[in-house]
């Protein structure tokens, strides 16, 4: 695990803020943002399931089909070459560790780094279960740093799943 940085916490307050804008529609309050190399906002997303009834509609691939398309458009304003797919030198920031299928789009998308907040040790895949973002056998390798804002983010989760439990 790498060193945070000070931005990391202030971009987790974004993610947050997707998270929470995702129990407007009963979804899992997981909040996702991609963070351009000039450290503007490329994509933002949060958890989507329940509110389009699709499996892969979690916060990280909606962020990062977002970012993707953002970078295309950008791409093509400036009249430079560029495919959108490779986010280079972008990060994502996420409430939530990854899971398998997030991580395996943050290594096909050539993220270099990850933020997250809470570990979720029932399908974490960036050092909970799996390691998928630094699996050596796989060409991309990226830069995980785990725990930051952890007890909001986690703190968000237990509400959300006790309410449903109560419920």
């Amino acid at each position: 695990m790498t060193s945070p940085e000070p931005r990391h916490a202030e971009w987790m307050g974004l993610a947050l803020t997707e998270a929470r804008a995702a129990l407007a529609t009963t979804d899992v309050p997981i909040g996702a943002v991609v963070i351009g190399p000039d450290g503007t906002v490329l994509g933002s997303g949060r958890n989507e399931r329940e509110a389009l009834g699709d499996p892969t509609a979690h916060a990280e691939m909606v962020a990062i089909r977002e970012a993707a398309t953002r970078l295309r458009e950008l791409s093509a304003r400036d009249g430079k070459a560029g495919d959108g797919w490779r986010l280079e030198d972008c990060t994502l920031v996420v409430t939530l560790e990854p899971c398998a299928m997030c991580a395996g789009a943050v290594v096909l998308a050539r993220i270099p780094r990850v933020v997250f907040g809470a570990w979720d040790e029932k399908a974490g895949a960036a050092g909970s279960v799996f390691d998928i973002l630094r699996e050596r056998r796989l060409n991309h390798w990226v830069e995980v740093y785990g725990g930051i804002r952890e007890p909001e983010c986690a703190a968000l989760l237990r509400e959300f799943f006790a309410g449903h439990r109560g419920a």
